[in-house]
This record gives structure tokens, sequence and C-alpha cells, in this order.
């Protein structure tokens, strides 16, 4: 196996395996929906019922709007499941991530030998919110 391919592959494995989504109920689930049809609320509307309240963190990367909007995403995907229709989102932040991406090459020749390393800094977006069930407007 080639050696870029190694650390193409180590990079991806890395970065795909690090998003998460944690949630506390705080009322009762209902039925799933379309994670498409959940609304995102900057405050919750009148009548609206709390579900769960959740979190949830993206792949590691590099800061992106891409990195935001799939913390969102799954925040909605999650809220999805446990049967509501909108997501009232509390924040969005950054940190550090728990990995760190580097990149490296070397050789050794007969009497001496060399290297270069790149260390590459990677951060997690996270967002917060609450699972709300709206009530469908008359």
């Amino acid at each position: 196996m080639k050696f870029p391919l190694v650390i193409a592959l180590g990079i991806a494995l890395i970065a795909t395996g690090c998003a998460s989504t944690s949630r506390v109920m705080l009322g009762q689930a209902r039925a799933p929906v379309d994670p498409a049809s959940v609304q995102v609320y900057s405050t919750p509307p009148a009548g609206s019922m709390e579900i769960a309240q959740l979190e949830s963190s993206s792949a590691v990367g590099f800061g992106t709007q891409g990195q935001t909007d799939a913390a969102i995403a799954r925040l909605k995907r999650e809220a999805a499941a446990l049967g509501a229709n909108g997501v009232v989102l509390m924040g969005v932040g950054a940190g550090g991530s728990p990995v760190g991406m580097s990149v490296g090459a070397g050789s050794f020749g007969r009497h001496g030998g060399g290297g270069l390393s790149m260390g590459i800094p990677t951060q997690q977006k996270r967002a917060a919110g609450i699972a709300i069930w709206v009530p469908p407007e008359r």
C-alpha cells in the first residue's frame, strides 16, 4: 500500500468517527417524523411542548460552515426520531478536537536520516437545542 493512501485513509477514519449526539428527555416522545419537516426556532412558539434537551457535535474538521450545518442537521435528525417537529436552537460553538491530525514523511539513508512533519489543527462544532412539538395552526 502506498504511503499517501495510508495517510488519506487514516485521516478519513479519524474525521468520521468523532461526531455525536446526546439527549436528556424532558417530556413524552411521539411517533417519529421526517427530519426535513423539523423547523429551527430561536424562541419556542406559543403552545409548544418540550420533548428533550439535545446536544450534538460535528465530525473533526477545520471549523467550516459545513460543520455547523452538520451539527444542526444532527439536532434535527435526533428531534425527528423523538417525534419533535421543531428545535429551539440554544447555541452553536466550536471547541478543540480531542484528535489532532498530522501528516509526516521521512527517509532513512545508509548513514543518516531525515524527516518532515506538519501538524494540522482541528476542531469540532457543537450545537445545543430543545426538541419541541408545535401543535398545528388552526
